[in-house]
This record gives C-alpha cells, structure tokens and sequence, in this order.
C-alpha cells in the first residue's frame, strides 16, 4: 500500500496539484469535517465510475485504523488505478496538526 504523510498531502494542496482528494466516509460525516478541497465518494462501486484511473488519488477516512480508506485503495488499485495512495491519519491527523478543515465544524 502507498501512503503519503500528512506534510506531503499538504505540500499537494498547497501548491495546487493536479489529484483528487477522496474522503471515504458517509456523505454526513463529510458534511461535519473535511479536509479542504475533498470530493465525497461512500461507496465503493461509485469510485469506480467517478475516477479515472490515469487520476493522481489520495483516500483517507477519519483516522489511521479506519478501514474505509483501505477497502476503497485495495479497491482502486485492483482495479487498475496506478496512482492511488492512502492518507492513513486521516482527519484526526489532520486536525491535531492544527490544519484547516471544511465542513460544519468549520463554521
């Protein structure tokens, strides 16, 4: 399995690189907390038909043993997406790094 680290994903946000950023939780925990710049993608058959796979992708889910990022990078990748990693600290690392989030929380 790929990973990224939280200061690389930052680093991507930041300089505005070209990938898409996929929160694999149900559509209300992404409502209360993202990350910035994420698209939505539950279930796992719709990941398939959303992205492409020649995209650059990033999964993560709420926190390092979420399985939801896993099962949708195994998906993804058995299915011939070459640029897929997983963010395994998810929101919880994300935010105890004090980085920004979108969403409810972040009214």
């Amino acid at each position: 399995m790929h990973l990224i680290t939280r200061d690389e994903l930052k680093q991507k946000l930041e300089n505005g690189d070209s990938f898409k950023l996929v929160m694999t939780m149900h559509e209300i925990a992404f409502q209360q907390a993202h990350i910035p710049d994420s698209i939505n993608i539950y279930r796992l058959e719709d990941a398939l038909i959303l992205l492409h796979p020649d995209d650059d992708i990033v999964v993560y889910c709420t926190h390092e043993t979420c399985r939801a990022s896993v099962l949708a990078y195994r998906l993804l990748a058995e299915n011939g997406y070459r640029q897929v990693r997983r963010y395994a600290g998810g929101l919880s690392d994300w935010s105890a790094a004090g980085y920004p989030l979108a969403g409810q929380v972040a009214l």
